[in-house]
């Protein structure tokens, strides 16, 4: 019960590594074939490509902040303000992640150029903006709500956030691979990535929840 947190971290990291590769080539099918890559090779780039650890590495430390309160609470450990301060800040950027890729799908549906270089920097404006603007929204709550409904509300907001990006984002995707322009597809699919790794992670704190209750009912103090 005590490093369980860990193993749901772990557990989430192995999740997106997995889910990687399928669901690029569903979305970019039939590219692989059109340039003559297979499987291997497609994987080989993802491999190569350190802006995908940096995410990948974003969302773990975002889960493990996320992680810190419900370890609390099932602990009966006090929660200090200094241990809400880590899940507001994780929390309100992934809010940030998920407003910059509903910008990006958005973007490039009515630019139809991918790399239109404006849109990126506008996205990450936009979130650094959503950033601050969320972790005054989740400051406030945490002063006003128990540790675990806060942690609760949040990963509802997130969760509710994710899905309402990602029907955008898979519209505007699907709109963007029938078009005829270099790299079709490409911030859609950034924007698709940021809702759908989002939306996993905000299950983990319901999940460990769930096992903590679990494990007192199978395990009592005696």
């Amino acid at each position: 019960m005590k490093n369980w947190h860990w193993i749901m971290v772990a557990l989430y990291g192995l999740i997106i590594l997995v889910l990687t590769l399928p669901v690029t080539l569903i979305a970019f099918y039939p590219i692989s074939e059109s340039l003559g890559q297979n499987v291997k090779e497609v994987a080989m780039d993802y491999l190569k490509d350190w802006q995908y650890w940096v995410w990948l590495a974003v969302l773990l430390l975002a889960q493990t902040a996320l992680l810190v309160v419900p370890v609390r609470v099932t602990g009966g450990r006090p929660v200090t303000k200094k241990a809400l301060l880590l899940p507001v800040i994780a929390s309100a950027l992934l809010m940030g992640g998920l407003a910059a890729g509903l910008l990006l799908a958005v973007g490039e549906t009515i630019f139809e150029d991918a790399l239109y270089s404006p849109m990126w920097w506008t996205a990450l404006a936009v979130l650094i903006l959503t950033w601050i603007l969320w972790i005054s929204i989740f400051h406030r709550w945490s002063k006003n709500l128990e540790p675990r409904n806060f942690i609760e509300k949040q990963c509802r907001y997130i969760f509710r956030s994710s899905i309402l990006q990602l029907l955008v984002a898979v519209p505007t995707h699907i709109v963007a691979r029938n078009r005829d322009y270099c790299c079709a597809g490409f911030a859609t699919f950034v924007g698709m990535a940021f809702g759908l790794s989002i939306m996993l992670l905000s299950f983990g704190p319901a999940v460990f929840f769930l096992y903590a209750e679990r494990w007192k009912k199978v395990r009592p103090k005696g």
